[in-house]
């Protein structure tokens, strides 16, 4: 019977050979992602067992994964930088296939946070039981049968790639009335369930029995999420942690800092990063800077290139402070989606090219910098945390165990004193793929959405899935 289960991987392990590595550029040191850690399968065959109706399988290892291993006493971490998208998914937009070719070009791994809904066809849509709802209710829509078929197609490729799929939950319920942050950790035990359901059905929900499985098992895979609007991760947490996660990425506010635990659990925020020319910092993610500048996802249209630099430099700078203060791992939150005309995809897709080809960086997973930071000294990481934000060791990274950390900037750090203008940057920003046309906007994206949190002006913001017009 064992035999029954055994298949070839075949077409699978061809994109598993042709994909980029997934680890990031810089120096040649093992511990962490790089194309010099990354082993994928010597065989063009891989073995399969099927997992229930065939729309998952285990593959065995994930290929392209770097082999974390402990600093030696005083040596200077890597710079870990994580580029995560919330509702990962492709549509008419092909983002999440434009970025994973990004990410391959420039050596980068990412986290895809992927919603279960959009494995979901709309006609299927009450086998969604969401906690505090109806049957059948989401606040971002369902799939089509080629939405799914699409998105499968990524998901696939991106496990390949040696990306990681993590999870946006489902609903993406926010609020008083029913959202996540109202839910007990029984109910976000139940969501958690229901988004392994979705993924693991997908052929069946979908009837598309004959597409190629994805090649994980992904009650094994998942090890992470980040709650809809941020909201919810006590109760969150307590059932995560039953159910095999590693690490929760939905805490907001958060300062460029070593992690620490919270609930047992890896606890990766966002984090507050400058904004140039204003005198606050706000979240590193895409509409928290949209939320501070247009308010709305079709803002004027002759300063969306301003916006959209204004979004790369303070990402920028937030590496900058990091890279040569205290080396915190730098977390950047982002959607598959062309607001105010795809200037902050420009800016992402920049950012990525010009931090990940740098010298002693690791652009990673969130599941990969899990692994780094569980095989470390639990004394050195307890001595990093107390670093401040772009504060370097006083006496360089070799007297880290025996020098408590001063409070002076680090010697090459730019000042973060906000200029006077409230104008953004004018740097001009690098040339681009040209894919992202300014004039072309998505006709649903000024429909109401939900919210994470923002410094200053809030805006709401709902993913929307987007369909070529019919031919």
């Amino acid at each position: 019977m064992a035999a029954a289960w055994r298949h070839t991987l075949g077409g699978l392990a061809a994109l598993a050979l042709a994909a980029g590595a997934a680890g990031c550029a810089g120096d040649d040191a093992p511990d962490a992602p790089g194309p010099q850690a990354a082993a994928g399968p010597k065989s063009a065959e891989r073995p399969v067992r099927l997992i229930g109706d065939g729309s998952t399988a285990d593959t065995g290892a994930q290929p392209r994964q770097p082999r974390p291993r402990r600093m030696a006493p005083g040596e200077k971490p890597p710079q870990f930088v994580v580029f995560s998208w919330d509702g990962a998914g492709e549509d008419g937009q092909h983002l999440f296939s434009r970025f994973r070719r990004i990410g391959r070009k420039y050596h980068a791994a990412m986290t895809y946070f992927l919603s279960g809904v959009y494995m979901l066809p709309e006609e299927k849509r009450t086998l969604y039981e969401p906690p505090q709802h109806p049957a059948g209710s989401s606040d971002i829509g369902f799939n089509d049968v080629r939405g799914v078929r699409d998105t499968v197609e990524q998901l696939r490729g991106a496990w390949l790639d040696g990306s990681e799929i993590g999870t946006h939950f489902n609903g993406h319920f926010c609020g008083e009335d029913g959202g996540v942050g109202t839910w007990t950790p029984k109910e976000w035990a139940s969501e958690i369930r229901q988004a392994k359901w979705m993924v693991r059905n997908w052929k069946t929900n979908a009837d598309l029995k004959d597409e190629p499985p994805l090649p994980f098992d992904y009650g094994k895979e998942l090890v992470g999420g980040r709650a809809p609007c941020l909201e919810g991760q006590r109760n969150l947490v307590r059932a995560a942690k039953k159910l095999g996660f590693r690490y929760d990425a939905s805490s907001a506010g958060g300062r460029q800092v070593w992690p620490s635990k919270t609930g047992g659990l890896w606890d990766f925020p966002l984090q507050d990063v400058p904004v140039p020319g204003r005198d606050f910092e706000t979240l590193s993610m895409d509409y928290n800077f949209l939320a501070n500048q247009s308010g709305t996802t079709k803002g004027d249209r002759s300063r969306r290139a301003a916006w959209g630099r204004q979004m790369r430099d303070g990402l920028l700078a937030g590496f900058e402070r990091a890279y040569h203060g205290n080396r915190a791992p730098l977390f950047v939150g982002n959607h598959f989606e062309s607001w105010n005309g795809g200037t902050y995809m420009r800016a992402v897709e920049s950012v990525i090219a010009r931090v990940c080809t740098k010298e002693g960086v690791r652009c990673v997973s969130f599941k990969q910098l899990a692994d780094w930071l569980d095989v470390q000294d639990p004394g050195v990481l307890a001595r990093l945390r107390r670093l401040d934000v772009g504060e370097a060791p006083r006496r360089g990274w070799a007297h880290l165990a025996d020098t408590p950390p001063s409070h002076t900037p680090a010697p090459h750090a730019p000042s973060w004193h906000a200029p006077s203008s409230q104008e953004p940057s004018t740097h001009e920003p690098d040339g681009g793929s040209g894919r992202y046309d300014e004039d072309d906007d998505d006709e649903d994206d000024d429909k109401p959405a939900r919210r994470k949190s923002s410094r200053g002006k809030p805006v709401r913001i709902r993913p929307v899935l987007v369909r070529p017009a019919a031919g």
